[in-house]
């Protein structure tokens, strides 16, 4: 399948290894991988701050790099989250009848990694090895928004080594939620002091999610706490092989 890699701005800019990995994943399973230079910001940032008609020239440049992809992937349930759910609105808002039946043809096309392996090509079992006592954190956008299920762990489970263990109260918030850690900081920080008490009640070497910005607002906290958990994206996982 001809996939086209949608990186987003926070992965490219802060955890580049994460889309190393997935088009490492993907070339392994037999896709081919595309990366159109011409992406940018989906303007998630834009829209969740109350700037809506600043999305809109991104949501178009988005569509127009994108729209000829036979399948747009993300590492990103956050930023497929805004692509899906929130798009129709700010085509809506632009009262740009093209864009918004772009936006309706796109949307279809455009998925989380887990939902793409699963779902679209039907594979579960990615051969992959990690000989590691893992945790998985589902992020907000990953359980609320798209509703991906059991998807992520499903892929875990399949990984040979791993010792996959279930983190307590999996589905509270870890209270990143992007501008929400930096306009309600003690709010944030009482959430995050919940989320790390769970991970570090697993002993798990390896804290995993869907999303790096959860992952890195976690992942200092633990850091601080110098708890000797390591953070790793669902597509590094993944992507481990056994060496030779």
């Amino acid at each position: 399948m001809r996939v086209s890699l949608f990186i987003t701005c926070f992965n490219d800019t802060l955890f580049p290894q994460v889309g190393v990995a997935t088009t490492r994943l993907l070339e392994r399973l037999g896709h081919t991988v595309e990366f159109p230079e011409a992406q940018t910001c989906c303007g998630q940032m834009h829209y969740n701050t109350g700037y809506q008609r600043e999305a809109i020239p991104l949501a178009r440049h988005f569509v127009e790099v994108f729209g000829d992809a036979e399948v747009v992937v993300a590492p990103s349930a956050s930023c497929v989250g805004m692509v899906r759910e929130l798009y129709p609105k700010v085509a809506a808002l632009s009262g740009d009848a093209r864009l918004i039946a772009a936006v309706r043809d796109l949307i279809p096309r455009v998925d989380e990694l887990g939902e793409f392996l699963v779902k679209r090509a039907g594979v579960v079992d990615v051969r992959a090895y990690f000989p590691h006592r893992v945790t998985y954190h589902p992020t907000c956008h990953s359980l609320r928004t798209l509703q991906v299920g059991d998807i992520p762990q499903r892929l875990l489970r399949a990984v040979k080594g791993i010792e996959l263990v279930e983190l307590p109260n999996a589905t509270e918030c870890c209270g990143f939620g992007g501008t929400f850690a930096v306009k309600n900081a003690d709010t944030s920080v009482a959430m995050l002091g919940d989320k790390m008490r769970s991970v570090l009640d697993t002993g798990a070497e390896v804290l995993c999610a869907a999303d790096t910005s959860c992952l890195m607002h976690i992942g200092g906290g633990l850091h601080r706490l110098r708890a000797g958990v390591r953070t790793m994206h669902l597509a590094e996982i993944l992507a481990s092989v056994e060496e030779a």
